[in-house]
């Protein structure tokens, strides 16, 4: 199963004396920047803050409809590239929890005159409450809490600059009111006020700018937190099993896939498969109406975006297909979906050892399509 929340706050802050000050909170874009002049000795950096909402996830691990990941949930941070320029061929991504509180603001970047009113590289807050990060200092930048179990990375490549990062640590730490979830400070490596020349923040190399679209992105590419566990159940009652050969030919079909589901909703989708050319026996009932199931923890689901082909829901541990005494089937949360968009279900069977010549991995897709409706 995954589960998606997006970003409720995120703002960018602007390392720099004409910049210090500025707040963000409403740009469509979250930076990463390194700017440098000719000589190198002046460094300026940006990081960016971005917050999620966990009150239903704390509230599901309680109920139990999302696990804990003692029990095998693991939570992402998706960001997703919005025009990165001038990247060197690898680096790494971190991400921190804040330490203090913050206002995102009304703020972009361009405002002119500039918005001060809001969180900043110098103000939590706003200029007019003054509540610097640091007390006393103008270049701070934020702050967070580091050390282990308060870090998270992501390492980026010039192929794949789009981040799912895995931030379990830090939102167990949430989840557990061991610190207060006030978000994530997303940066390269550095120290609070960039003021270390031997870390990437303030040594002399450049490394690019990285761009993210933010929650105020008029794109389909929000940041989203994402919980990933597996939700799947075995049981065929007395079902007959299509095994060995059988899995070299056939057909899978869906029972209940209507056109549209609601914005948001948790929905079952059943399946079936059956032999494309089953023996021939004396039965009373059709052979291509006998229900038959799949070989266990072998059958997964994709859903992607049909249009662009970006995969939402992917193969894997969180998208493994169940079985009851009428077949397969698997929920799915639609609230990563966006609204007034149309989605592809891909289905993948698994035959074999992994490790055996006889492993084979199968896939498919039938124009099974539906659209998210508001």
């Amino acid at each position: 199963m995954h589960y998606f929340e997006f970003a409720t706050e995120d703002a960018t802050l602007y390392e720099g004396e004409a910049t210090q000050s500025v707040n963000t909170g409403m740009d469509e874009i979250l930076e990463v920047r390194k700017d440098m002049n000719d000589t190198a000795s002046v460094i300026n950096v940006s990081r960016f803050l971005i917050k999620f909402d966990l009150t239903f996830i704390s509230q599901s691990v309680v109920d139990g409809l999302i696990p804990s990941s003692a029990n095998g949930a693991k939570y992402y941070l998706n960001l997703y590239d919005a025009g990165s320029e001038g990247l060197p061929r690898t680096h790494t991504l971190y991400a921190y929890p804040v330490s203090q509180s913050w206002s995102v603001g009304q703020g972009t970047f361009h405002d002119d005159p500039q918005t001060t009113e809001g969180c900043s590289w110098r103000f939590r807050t706003g200029e007019t409450t003054a509540d610097q990060w640091v007390s006393g200092s103008n270049n701070t930048g934020g702050t967070w809490f580091s050390g282990s179990g308060y870090e998270a990375s992501h390492s980026l490549t010039l192929d794949n600059v789009d981040v799912r990062m895995d931030v379990t640590d830090i939102i167990d730490k949430w989840l557990d009111s061991t610190i207060d979830n006030d978000g994530f400070i997303v940066k390269r490596n550095g120290w609070v006020g960039n003021l270390n020349s031997d870390l990437e923040e303030g040594n002399t190399t450049r490394y690019g700018n990285l761009k993210y679209f933010s929650r105020d992105t008029n794109t389909i590419y929000p940041p989203k937190l994402e919980v990933r566990w597996d939700d799947s159940n075995w049981s065929t009652g007395s079902l007959n099993a299509i095994s060995g050969s059988q899995l070299d030919d056939i057909i899978v079909y869906f029972k209940n896939l209507r056109p549209e589901y609601k914005q948001n909703s948790k929905t079952k989708f059943r399946l079936n498969a059956r032999e494309r050319y089953p023996a021939k026996t004396y039965s009373t009932t059709a052979q291509g109406l006998v229900v038959k199931y799949l070989p266990s923890s072998s059958v997964f689901y994709e859903i992607k975006d049909s249009v662009t082909e970006d995969v939402i829901v992917p193969y894997g541990t969180g998208s493994r297909v169940s079985c009851d005494r009428e077949g397969h089937y698997f929920n799915l949360w639609l609230n990563g979906l966006q609204p007034e968009r149309i989605y592809e279900i891909g289905i993948k069977v698994q035959s074999g050892s992994a490790t055996s010549e006889t492993f084979q991995q199968n896939y498919y897709y039938d124009n099974w399509k539906f659209k998210i409706v508001r």
